[in-house]
């Protein structure tokens, strides 16, 4: 009732405002904290650990990304289960991810932060669970399964696809790691 006194002009403009601007902010928004996400993939929380890439290493995960990587990657592991959080561009903004790897498959990815005006659809179930089970076919480092795409969100499918082949990867690198550490102290 309040807003009937408003000249029909801005009535208009007010309307039209909302039903351009909530779709775009729908899309946007922090969907799962590192806690909740971690609630998630572990029974009970274990302390992060830290993954040095070797020069030969890194070289293969940026192959996958096309673009440079930290020194040093910081994950969670209890058992042979991992999880990754990690950032990949989208169109312009990045997207963060949590995924979990157990026996070499993606058990879980989930969408932690959206930050682009397009393409959110990525964080729902219909399209994250696509990954359940995913493995790495060696050597090209590719998903051994196809991800069906979705309209209108190409770059931010492709980013988590990325983010995808990148943890499986890490995953194994770690483990690798972690082996010849273990080899090295005996």
């Amino acid at each position: 009732m309040r807003y009937l006194h408003l000249p029909l002009q801005k009535w208009l403009l007010l309307s039209l405002l909302l039903i351009i601007y909530t779709p775009c902010m729908a899309q946007r928004g922090v969907f799962l904290t590192q806690e909740d996400f971690l609630k998630q993939a572990f029974t009970q929380t274990p302390s992060s650990k830290t993954y040095w890439l070797t020069p030969e290493d890194r070289t293969a995960a940026e192959a996958i990304v096309n673009h440079s990587l930290p020194l040093r990657i910081r994950y969670f592991q209890h058992g042979e289960r991992t999880a990754w959080i990690l950032e990949e561009i989208g169109k312009e903004l990045p997207i963060t991810l949590g995924i979990v790897i157990e026996q070499q498959k993606i058990q879980l990815l989930r969408v932690m932060e959206y930050r682009e005006v397009r393409g959110g659809e990525v964080r729902y179930d219909f399209f994250v669970e696509q990954f359940n089970n995913i493995t790495l076919d060696q050597p090209n480092h590719k998903l051994n399964k196809n991800i069906d795409g979705i309209s209108g969100a190409t770059l931010s499918v492709r980013a988590l696809t990325k983010s995808a082949r990148l943890a499986l990867l890490l995953d194994q690198q770690a483990k690798a790691a972690e082996l010849r550490s273990a080899k090295s102290a005996h």
